[in-house]
């Protein structure tokens, strides 16, 4: 059940609108490019959008400062986390802190990996940072598609899309990313399956209050701040969380109203011919997905307005006899 929004919070969410209402204005009128070339962009320029900032201006983090969970006393128990886990090593990355930094460029055992979250598009994906055999960092852009996060790599400042994972112009245009499996759960959650993980730290080297969100009242309004190419059918709220996969340009998505309705913690599905084993966490609001050997597969959660923008030609799960 989703609880009515307060007062403050309504109003909080009315300055964010018409904040982001000026923002699209300026965008669309300026159509400032943020010193990237677009000449050779997948997408139509005209739909590449300036965010606001400026290239940078919202801070990705780089090599960042990690403690132990017992030193973690900033995070509360029902506060969101994205998880992961690579060589047996597991670190978690709270919604707090992405929300002011949305990349994370990070490394365990030599293999460098970046943490994006899209605060637009709840969207948290994480991705294997070697490219064309050499390991990269990559910043914000401050230009949107989508209403998504476009990335940038540092080595060549091309750009790429976080929700379709793949360089969208500059020198690596059409070169794909290979995402890793996260867990996008609470810090309760997360610890219990995890105890030993590392977290990272909220001294980050930069000023944020990262008490507060930012985006406060945005994920219950039905408004979004800039506009996309295909909008969502109502059969849900625009920001119903959602996780989608994709098999062989087959894509489908999972609402979590309806994985409430399946009241079911575990069940199987197919998709495109291949069956997919799921483990649904109603508590902690939570979805582990696994192949039919056990191990564990890349999704992209999010809102059910982003996803619909990039898949319109999305399969939708229904909950048995719904």
């Amino acid at each position: 059940m989703r609880l009515m929004p307060s007062k403050k919070t309504g109003l909080l969410a009315l300055v964010g609108i018409l904040l982001g209402v000026l923002v699209y204005k300026f965008a669309i009128s300026a159509g400032p490019t943020n010193g990237f070339d677009l000449s050779n962009a997948t997408l139509p320029r005209e739909e590449i959008l300036h965010g606001g900032p400026p290239r940078d201006g919202i801070p990705a983090l780089s090599n960042p400062k990690l403690i132990s969970a017992v030193d973690a006393e900033y995070l509360k128990p029902a506060d969101r986390v994205v998880g992961v886990t690579l060589k047996d090593q597991s670190r978690a990355y709270p919604i707090a802190i992405l929300n002011w930094h949305e990349i994370v460029n990070d490394e365990i055992d030599g293999q460098r990996f970046a943490v994006t979250y899209c605060p637009l598009c709840g969207t948290a994906v994480a991705f294997d940072a070697t490219i064309d055999g050499r390991p990269t960092d990559f910043g914000v852009s401050g230009l949107l598609y989508n209403s998504d996060v476009l990335l940038y790599d540092r080595d060549t400042e091309s750009l790429w899309s976080q929700i379709l994972s793949e360089s969208v112009s500059g020198k690596r245009v059409g070169q794909k990313l290979t995402p890793i499996p996260i867990s996008h759960t609470t810090w309760r959650d997360w610890l219990e399956q995890h105890p030993d993980t590392m977290v990272l730290s909220d001294d980050t080297g930069h000023s944020r209050d990262y008490q507060r969100d930012p985006y406060a009242g945005y994920e219950e309004s039905r408004f979004t701040y800039f506009a996309v190419n295909n909008e969502a059918p109502d059969s849900y709220h625009p920001k119903e969380i959602v996780v989608g996969l994709e098999v062989d340009g087959v894509y489908k998505a999972y609402p979590f109203i309806e994985l409430d309705k399946q009241g079911k913690s575990q069940f199987s599905d197919n998709i495109n011919g291949t069956r997919f084993d799921f483990a649904w966490d109603s508590v902690n609001r939570s979805i582990t997905i696994t192949d039919t050997g056990g191990q564990e597969v890349a999704s992209i959660q999010g809102f059910w307005f982003a996803w619909f923008a990039f898949h319109p030609d999305t399969e939708i799960f229904k909950a048995t006899g719904t």
